[in-house]
């Protein structure tokens, strides 16, 4: 029997041959169903490491009702956040013993959304994460199914699911009171895109920090979350007189405001300051070092994870939850 499993895939008649149990013992074993003798589950799964059988996945979710896989809408993106996120929920599922089934998008359109979410519905996943960092995905979640679960991280408050994010506002109140608490009479702000949830959520809490200082809300210079735009904004900004300090919207963009400061001749810290948010790898080793703002995307994973099985047991459809951000204090910024 073995030799025979060695020329092709086992299947189950020859684990339940091997064995010397019923096709319905063998099946009962491999998903867990009905009651097995502790002997005669030993030996199935003795033949099952014999032959090396593999589960059908599509066969064990008929019986079952079980897949053992997630779905997860993910922008195609080399962004540092969605990419970041996304490998915190596959680590969560990898260490909970589920698959990950990854549908792509490559505009956020609210029909790519929903086409997206409905194909991975048809390979009978067992639940659905939405990664919907932008306005219009987090507007597509209003058509979620309703016979699979569906969670999403980001989405915004107004989303018709359970939503995980982290708490972007409190993240750049952070950042903009650190720079205030230094001495400088103001910041300057680079904003990522106007249809991004984070770009929103960064921007409103930096202005509704300088307004309850009594600050001076200089205009927001918006860039694209690209080193150069923030390039672009730091070649503008070093025109203003009386520069002070600048929050980038995200490490990429401030990288742009380094280089451009470098070229005017602006050190930083001594004439400007600068921080950003999100602590990439190489934010400590920009020149100088990068404060910045620390997202923990293990934590948005394991959360994630966590919102999306409660959901499938039944859970709160319009539950809540912020991961807290962490300010990460470096040499770009320092007293005036």
């Amino acid at each position: 029997m073995a030799g025979v499993a060695g020329q092709r895939q086992a299947s189950l008649t020859d684990v339940a041959g091997l064995a010397g149990v019923s096709h319905m013992t063998v099946s009962r074993v491999i998903n867990g169903t009905g009651t097995v003798r502790p002997e005669t589950r030993a030996r199935v799964l003795a033949a099952v490491a014999e032959l090396g059988y593999r589960p059908n996945s599509a066969a064990r979710a008929l019986v079952t009702g079980r897949s053992g896989t997630l779905g997860v809408v993910a922008l195609e993106s080399n962004l540092y956040g969605p990419a970041s996120t996304l490998h915190g929920i596959e680590n969560a599922a990898r260490e909970a013993g589920y698959a990950i089934t990854i549908s792509s998008v490559s505009r956020p359109g609210r029909s790519s959304i929903s086409d997206a979410v409905e194909s991975l519905r048809r390979q009978a996943v067992e639940g659905i994460v939405v990664i919907a960092p932008h306005v219009t995905a987090g507007r597509a979640l209003a058509g979620a199914p309703s016979d699979v679960p569906v969670v999403a991280v980001g989405g915004g408050e107004s989303a018709a699911v359970p939503v995980i994010s982290v708490d972007q506002y409190d993240g750049a109140r952070r950042v903009t009171e650190h720079l205030l608490a230094l001495g400088h009479r103001t910041v300057w702000h680079v904003a990522g895109p106007e249809d991004w949830l984070e770009a929103i959520d960064r921007e409103r809490g930096w202005r509704e920090t300088l307004e309850r200082h009594g600050a001076e809300v200089p205009p927001v210079l918006r860039g694209d979350w690209s080193p150069a735009s923030g390039y672009a904004a730091g070649r503008e900004l070093v025109k203003k007189p009386g520069l002070d300090a600048v929050f980038a919207a995200n490490d990429q963009m401030a990288l742009g405001l380094l280089r451009a400061f470098t070229e005017a001749g602006v050190a930083v810290p001594g004439d400007a300051h600068v921080a950003g948010f999100d602590d990439v790898p190489e934010a400590a080793y920009f020149t100088p070092p990068l404060t910045t703002v620390r997202q923990d995307f293990i934590e948005v994973g394991r959360r994630t994870f966590g919102l999306l099985t409660a959901r499938m047991g039944g859970g709160d459809p319009r539950a809540r939850h912020l991961v807290e951000p962490e300010l990460i204090v470096r040499e770009s910024t320092g007293p005036r």
